[in-house]
């Protein structure tokens, strides 16, 4: 994926020079041509065409500011309630990611959504334990997770 990205640029930085026009839009424009290109040539490479992967980081990024505004007034509904009906508690999370920056990744976007907090990983990095903000509702956390994150997480980095 990443020398199909550098060929792109490199195509698009020479039709900048090849056009004498050094602006952003002569660049957009050579980009697409390099996206052209690269799609009439996409069986020389073994490995998968690159947009889809920069789709798949895009739909991602979609999905981090979704649920963030979604939790965020899921939070803010129960702060305003003037009785608390929550049951905060600790449950434990079986992943199907790998260890290390899939599972740094699920760790960090779970942190930054409100209503759940990463407190521990095992030892075998296939269990997480999560602080969740109303254990009534820790089964459909766990679906939520690993319908969302999960499947984004694994879209990005997995073929």
């Amino acid at each position: 994926m990443a020398f199909q990205l550098l060929l792109n640029l490199v195509i698009a930085f020479v039709w900048m020079l090849l056009m004498r026009d050094m602006t952003i839009s002569g660049f957009l424009v050579g980009l697409l041509i390099g996206l052209l290109l690269m799609t009439l040539m996409r069986r020389f490479f073994p490995q998968p065409f690159y947009p889809r992967k920069v789709w798949a980081c895009v739909k991602l990024l979609g999905l981090l500011l979704k649920e963030l505004i979604v939790s965020s007034f899921a939070v803010i509904v129960q702060i305003i309630k003037p009785k608390l009906t929550l049951s905060p508690g600790i449950f434990a999370y079986e992943t199907d990611l790998k260890p290390g920056w899939e599972l740094t990744l699920l760790c960090g976007l779970m942190n930054l959504t409100p209503g759940t907090l990463l407190l521990e990983v095992s030892h075998d990095e296939k269990t997480l334990y999560i602080h969740a903000m109303d254990m009534k509702e820790a089964h459909s956390v766990e679906k939520h997770i690993r319908e969302t994150f999960e499947r984004a997480i694994m879209e990005v980095t997995r073929s």
